[in-house]
């Protein structure tokens, strides 16, 4: 497959490459609007005007036969219906598609994570493709070498938007640098964020991003391959301008690493450190064993609001359910229970309630505050099964409660919930619950928990 890349604005590809990457790429055929149209042609900005014949004088003088302008092949598509034609198409198939339809109006939004996937993708299709990416001004000294490292590997000058100087400066002198602790982190990420991308999605008819559906619960279990964007205008302004393409929407995050490391590509150094969703240094941390990877975002707040508003869209407006999580965060009744073992008992409102109760108990009790579309708490899953077992005739009793819909405002007065999941030691002949300290999940240290406090 040719190997040639494009720059931001300024590569091209020779026509006998480009000839090659047609025979060993596996394009979606195109649907008939598609087809219809030529495809477009990105002449680079540094290509020089190709030698042209001198007129003649009568056919400089003749009349020009007026051109009626193409309809753009982009503007035709439905994306709906194409969505549904590429849900089983690989990641390479989607990107070449994108590319092709919007050719130097369309760019690859750039991280400094994972995402480094997608240029690659970018490149094997052979095609002329821009980046972008946000700094935020508070970015890892890890992701700003990655980004010299990208640029020199691929031959590219990465696309730079900064966010307003006064509106960080008013921030930080009113609020200080590290409000977000506090009263959560979407107004930072406004100004550094969102209200960058925004300016530079106008300058463009499409983007491409590398979310996932496995990445977090309720906001991207529902993402398509291509979508018109819910939430940005693109060049030509107004709702419907801009398309936004996610093409790693249905690849899970093993299989992103395993391309990654099969192709060589270079890739964030916080990778090694047990960083794995990456983002500004204050808010972005390694996750534990048994957690889920977007743990490492946001920490102290809910699971389920875990965007910073570049993919609001994915947000149901006006307290709209999504599939699996209604608008309080409970699970739907469809969803699927979880730690189902013989070894856990199922706690219901007044068996807990009784719990607490108890001043003199017998026995300890560890128990799980949970919510099964969690995937916090689906990752810490097995290992909380294989604790229960361990522990089965050692005198503890292994439980579990749900603790979200109806039964949060309970969990969260008398329980000490804050996020999902929330793990709990009833001590014998103690009447308060103490609640597990640590955030790492795996069998050694809850068993370490338990054994410290029999």
């Amino acid at each position: 497959m040719a190997s040639a890349t494009a720059s931001i604005s300024s590569h091209s590809i020779a026509s006998r490459d480009l000839k090659a990457v047609r025979q060993q790429v596996a394009v979606v055929p195109a649907g008939p609007a598609v087809r219809s149209q030529r495809t477009r042609a990105v002449r680079p900005l540094c290509a020089a005007e190709p030698a042209r014949k001198p007129l003649s004088a009568s056919a400089a003088a003749a009349p020009v036969a007026p051109v009626e302008e193409e309809e753009s092949a982009a503007a035709t598509v439905d994306y709906e219906a194409l969505a549904q034609e590429l849900v089983g198409a690989s990641p390479l198939e989607i990107m070449d598609r994108a590319l092709d339809l919007f050719g130097s109006e369309i760019a690859i939004a750039f991280s400094g994570a994972e995402d480094v996937a997608l240029i690659e993708y970018a490149k094997l299709t052979g095609r002329p493709f821009r980046v972008f990416s946000l700094d935020t001004g508070r970015l890892n000294p890890e992701t700003y070498q990655l980004f010299d490292k990208v640029e020199k590997h691929y031959g590219i000058h990465i696309e730079y938007t900064f966010p307003e100087a006064g509106e960080v400066q008013d921030l930080v002198r009113s609020k200080g640098l590290f409000s977000f602790y506090e009263d959560g982190h979407q107004e930072c990420c406004r100004v550094r964020k969102v209200r960058p991308l925004r300016k530079a999605l106008k300058g463009l008819k499409a983007w491409i991003t590398g979310q996932r559906k496995d990445q977090s619960p309720g906001t991207r279990a529902s993402i398509p391959v291509v979508q018109v964007d819910p939430s940005f205008e693109g060049l030509d302004g107004g709702a419907g301008s801009l398309i936004k393409w996610n093409p790693v929407a249905n690849v899970e995050g093993k299989d992103v690493w395993t391309f990654l490391r099969t192709m060589d590509v270079p890739v964030n150094a916080l990778h090694a450190q047990g960083y794995v969703s990456i983002g500004c240094e204050p808010c972005t941390r390694p996750v534990l064993p048994g957690q889920h990877e977007r743990e490492g975002r946001w920490w102290w707040e809910d699971a389920a609001a875990k965007e910073c508003g570049l993919h609001k869209g994915n947000i149901e407006k006006d307290g709209a359910p999504k599939v699996g999580v209604n608008g309080n965060g409970s699970a739907e009744a469809s969803a699927p229970d979880i730690f189902q073992s013989q070894a856990i008992v199922n706690l219901t409102r007044p068996g807990i309630e009784n719990l607490l109760r108890l001043e003199n108990r017998t026995e300890p009790w560890l128990t799980v505050l949970y919510a099964p579309w969690c995937p916090f708490c689906q990752a810490m899953e097995a290992s909380y099964v294989e604790l229960a077992k361990k522990l089965s005739g050692s005198g503890i009793k292994v439980a579990k409660f749900r603790a979200d819909g109806e039964q949060k405002p309970f969990a969260q007065a008398e329980l000490q919930l804050q996020s999902f999941p929330t793990i709990l030691l009833f001590p014998s002949r103690t009447a308060r619950p103490i609640k597990y300290p640590s955030e790492k999940r795996d069998v050694e240290s809850l068993l370490a928990f338990v054994n410290s406090l029999r």
